[in-house]
């Protein structure tokens, strides 16, 4: 009897945790984290932090109305690693007709086609993610940009990039899992 207990309660937590898993991580068929030895970082300006392995090279950037953090996994090649950007913007966002069409436009631009788009909460704020793909230089390209609305002040840009056609779902999955470790610092105003 206590085995079966062992049992349904393995069973139960695995379903809970299938459950909890995000929408944007169901679309894209994402597994488990593949991610060791990750590090706390924050931004220049102490507005959010994420977890990032330590072995990737990050940068920082910032100007008066925005805070930044660029990496990537430099030990591969370009076609075979994942580009991250984080960036904190002051200003107000709103997913409205307007804005999507300006996504759709800037896809234009770049001749890129949009694979999946979808209003969802990432991070529990109202979010809005765009998957696009297309060639950039030589190679085939794809990219998600993930928009978060923290509050009427500020949103979050959230952009992965993956370059030509090894597990370019792997890698799109390995980006969103990372975007889930941001953590907005709280401000004492």
């Amino acid at each position: 009897m206590n085995k079966n207990i062992w049992l349904l309660f393995i069973v139960c937590l695995g379903l809970l945790k299938c459950t909890n898993q995000s929408k944007v991580n169901q679309s894209f068929h994402c597994k488990t984290s593949r991610f060791e030895q990750l590090e706390k970082l924050r931004d220049v300006k102490k507005l959010f932090s994420i977890e990032l392995p330590k072995t990737w090279n990050t940068n920082f950037y910032y100007d008066t109305l925005q805070s930044s953090i660029y990496t990537a996994d430099t030990t591969k090649q370009l076609t075979e690693t994942l580009l991250l950007d984080i960036t904190i913007i002051k200003q107000n966002i709103k997913f409205d007709n307007a804005f999507k069409i300006k996504q759709q436009d800037d896809e234009l631009s770049k001749n890129l086609i949009k694979v999946k788009s979808e209003e969802i909460t990432l991070l529990k704020h109202t979010s809005y993610y765009r998957v696009s793909r297309g060639k950039k230089g030589k190679y085939n390209y794809h990219v998600g940009h993930f928009f978060i609305k923290i509050n009427e002040q500020y949103f979050i840009h959230a952009k992965t990039e993956v370059y030509g056609d090894s597990l370019i779902n792997n890698r799109l999955c390995d980006g969103i899992e990372l975007v889930g470790k941001i953590k907005l610092i709280e401000q004492n105003d």
